[in-house]
């Protein structure tokens, strides 16, 4: 297993390096000129070639990108051209909000999508498993933009059940924090729940299943010692490599609750051209999943004895 995980790190550092160029590619194609942004009413030739020198936007492309390249294998992605405070304490200060809403809000979306997934697997074909599925798929049509906007004005505007915007640390943050964790829910668990469901299904109609239920195993027994476990496989790569987008938190949640995450953090950086910001989350971000897809591949392995990894 310790040589597979080193050869799968080292598949992994060529996507890197390609994820890098793509980005510095993007940026400077289609990003703007970030010293225009900063000069505002200032807009003169020599106060922009000024700005260009402080941002090093004026040294060769080819130099520029070997800068990055250091940047990422050292994680040090200096200041950012916008705050001017450094990235790096940028990245880990809106990772605890980000967690704050996105931990308590994916584990409450797998339970229920979970649940639910069983639910319908035990009652295939009935009236349950119809009404869950058509609800599902209304939950997945509707815009994400709508959950929020629904929820802001009438949830907190209009009934004053919750705040409309701000943050604060837990736990006296949890009231600002719940509107965003059951939008988040909702937005999720309609596709959550129809994957789950065809997994479970899939393994409820294996011979092992009706075989238990012939012997009189209970449908809780069935369900929990059979299926479930039996589903493993899909559900771990389902949950694991969905994490990084929890440390990543929700750009567009973030964005609208004031919650001062990184997705938020993200979205002032891309706005303001502030690249030193992008090139962190980017390659944070690259490097979550090529260690979780890893952690994926080597959790199968733990759950089923029968996966040898190679």
């Amino acid at each position: 297993m310790t040589a597979y995980v080193i050869r799968r790190l080292l598949y992994g550092i060529p996507i890197l390096l390609g994820i890098t160029f793509l980005t510095f590619l993007l940026f400077h194609v289609v990003g703007g000129d970030p010293a225009r942004m900063q000069a505002g009413k200032m807009l003169t030739e020599a106060r922009l070639a000024e700005i260009r020198h402080e941002l090093g936007t004026d040294r060769p492309m080819l130099d520029q990108y070997l800068e990055f390249l250091r940047q990422t294998l050292t994680f040090d992605f200096g200041r950012s051209w916008h705050t001017h405070r450094p990235v790096r304490e940028m990245l880990l200060d809106g990772m605890g909000p980000s967690l704050a809403l996105a931990v308590p809000a994916f584990f409450l979306e797998t339970v229920l999508a979970l649940a639910f997934a069983l639910w319908c697997a035990l009652y295939r074909g009935t009236f349950v498993d119809r009404t869950i599925v058509v609800l599902a798929v209304a939950g997945i049509s509707v815009p994400s933009l709508s959950y929020i906007v629904f929820g802001q004005y009438y949830a907190a505007h209009s009934w004053s059940l919750f705040p409309v915007y701000g943050y604060e640390p837990l736990p006296a943050g949890a009231v600002f924090l719940a509107l965003p964790l059951i939008i988040w829910v909702l937005l999720g668990l309609g596709s959550e729940v129809r994957f789950y469901r065809a997994v479970a299904l899939e393994e409820i109609q294996q011979d092992y299943v009706r075989t238990a239920a012939a012997k009189g195993v209970p449908a809780r027994g069935i369900l929990f010692r059979h299926v479930l476990k039996n589903s493993m496989i899909p559900v771990l790569t389902r949950v694991v490599i969905s994490i990084p987008t929890l440390i990543l938190g929700s750009l567009l949640i973030e964005r609208f609750f004031g919650i001062p995450g990184l997705g938020n953090v993200t979205v002032e950086a891309v706005n303001a051209s502030d690249f030193p910001v992008v090139k962190g989350f980017v390659v944070m971000g690259s490097v979550l999943y090529i260690l979780f897809s890893i952690l994926t591949d080597v959790l199968y392995a733990w759950v089923d004895p029968r996966i040898k990894l190679r």
